[in-house]
């Protein structure tokens, strides 16, 4: 799940992620909004789901420019979720090992310069390229917040990648798809479900909030569920 936004659910979300009985829960990143930070939000939302499924979490960019990533960044390691900024874990279940990477978000580094997307590029290559040495898996996930880098986790040969950030292209229009999304631009290309090149699979979630313009037109918001099956050659 992605782009959480301070939203509100009242406990419907968590019921329906209880239900599905996840092995891990996936956030990556904008749990909260950086204009109106509620972090009580955010606590009461992570109680609910915390003994349901392992969770894993990687940056977005609001919680950067909001300046409370460090106190977002405690308040879930006090309810165990797993940090993955710029990290490498290994998670086996039954005979199967997957790795599962993290890359904190370009933000981090809190200036303008960098928002763009050829910068951003670079500093995520170097990070994943840093954290690709201790990959020891056939199989590797990826955890990122911006799907505009597509290219970049195809040329390192990721078997799959959950992003969020686009928000779905925030108005969806039949035959066109998104409008807009940020670091995209008009038109995006990449704005919800799954995009794949050679042996790369993205999975884009729509989000389950807003931002700046919080109206969604054909756009609802998006919990993603997906089951990996292994093939026997």
């Amino acid at each position: 799940m992605s782009d959480f936004h301070n939203k509100n659910y009242k406990g419907k979300l968590s019921k329906k992620i209880k239900n599905i009985k996840p092995d891990i829960i996936v956030i990556t990143g904008d749990i909260i909004d950086r204009r109106k930070v509620r972090l009580n939000l955010v606590t009461d939302f992570i109680k609910e789901i915390k003994d349901i499924a392992p969770i894993y979490y990687v940056s977005g960019n609001h919680e950067f420019l909001s300046g409370t990533y460090n106190e977002v960044k405690e308040l879930l390691e006090r309810k165990n979720v797993k940090i993955l900024d710029n990290s490498f874990i290994v998670i086996e279940k039954e005979k199967d090992r997957i790795g599962l990477m993290g890359v904190e978000d370009p933000t981090s580094r809190r200036n303008p310069k960098h928002y763009t997307s050829k910068n951003n590029r670079e500093y995520m290559k170097k990070s994943i390229e840093k954290l690709s040495k201790l990959r020891n898996t056939d199989f590797t996930i990826l955890l990122a917040h911006r799907p505009e880098q597509f290219k970049l986790y195809v040329e390192e040969k990721f078997d799959l990648v959950f992003t969020g950030h686009a928000h779905g292209g925030q108005i969806r229009l039949p035959f066109i798809g998104g409008l807009f999304s940020p670091n995209q631009g008009i038109f995006p290309k990449y704005t919800c479900g799954i995009y794949k090149e050679d042996e790369t699979s993205m999975l884009v979630s729509r989000g389950l909030g807003g931002s700046a313009f919080p109206f969604r037109l054909f756009n609802r918001p998006d919990l993603v569920v997906l089951t990996l099956k292994s093939c026997n050659i």
